[in-house]
């Protein structure tokens, strides 16, 4: 398959995930996701879908984007030099849900594909992405259920396939100035081109597909769950945890930043309301104690 065969293969579906995942989540709130298509000077646009102050989901987006150019910034290349002057194709969709309710947790996915070519040159190319989970206040069964549904998703492609995509997502999505994993993990991959076109791109669909299977029932289940001030203040004050990881560590959000994309797009992962409270301490015993445990790698299929 051609480079520009492989692009459109992958636009067509990265669209339709994004149109499936929208219908899934609307189906739960019974609002829907306002669209806004962009376009940007450098080259390429995209797609950003946005709910605000719905029933269940309190601000959630969820984006395509297909970015392109005739050389990589040099910001971007800095450790990857290999890339230096080629065109490049940068395409994915990528979201964010911050419920309303805090026993419901955020929840958070992307999958992408990069291309870069230069004439006389075979292309460079990767897929990436993962999905993975932040509760407030966390259950057991609703952990256990996301990494199963997570390595289903895998097992077709290797045996440790999760594992390793496990603990990547563990190791990535973690906040060393806090000593604490961001939430209680699931699947991160990178630079995948192992195999081929086809074998990856197949893995990274099975994974974006495997998004919704996983959240959905979450969502659905503690959605109604009753909640007071109390809660909704340990939500704000956690929801601050996600900020600081998304505006220091987080590569997507570098990237996009660093080669031009669409401001708006790329911070609608940040929460609505959110608190920063100075060396706060959860009260010894109580169920915002609790999650101090959840918040470090656990074989949770076991």
């Amino acid at each position: 398959m051609r480079a520009e065969e492989q692009l459109d293969a992958v636009k067509a579906w990265l669209l339709a995930l994004q149109d499936r995942i929208c219908a899934g989540l609307e189906v739960i709130d019974g609002g829907q996701f306002v669209e806004d298509t962009w376009q940007r000077d450098a080259g390429g646009g995209g797609r950003t879908r946005v709910m605000e102050g719905g029933a269940v989901i309190e601000k959630g987006g969820v984006n395509f984007s297909h970015v392109y150019g005739n050389a990589m910034p040099a910001s971007a290349t800095a450790h990857r030099p290999e890339l230096a002057g080629r065109r490049f194709n940068a395409m994915g969709v990528s979201l964010v849900i911050h419920p309303r309710n805090p026993y419901a947790p955020t929840s958070h996915a992307n999958v992408r594909f990069f291309i870069a070519e230069a004439e006389g040159q075979e292309p460079i190319w990767w897929f990436g992405g993962g999905f993975d989970l932040t509760p407030y206040y966390p259950f057991d069964e609703d952990i256990v259920h996301w990494h199963q549904t997570a390595k289903a998703a895998c097992d077709p492609f290797g045996e440790q396939v999760y594992a390793n995509y496990k603990r990547w997502c563990d190791d990535y999505f973690f906040l060393k100035h806090r000593g604490e994993t961001r939430g209680v993990g699931g699947l991160f991959f990178d630079d995948l081109n192992a195999g081929g076109f086809e074998q990856c791109f197949a893995l990274t669909q099975s994974i974006g597909e495997a998004y919704i299977q996983a959240y959905a029932p979450i969502l659905a289940k503690r959605k109604d769950t009753p909640f007071g001030e109390r809660e909704k203040d340990f939500q704000l004050y956690r929801r601050g945890r996600y900020v600081e990881f998304n505006l220091v560590f987080d590569r997507g959000t570098l990237f996009g930043l660093q080669t031009g994309g669409r401001t708006e797009s790329i911070l609608m992962s940040l929460p609505p309301l959110v608190t920063w409270k100075y060396n706060y301490t959860p009260e010894a015993g109580s169920a915002e104690a609790r999650l101090t445990d959840y918040l470090k790698p656990r074989d949770w299929l076991i």
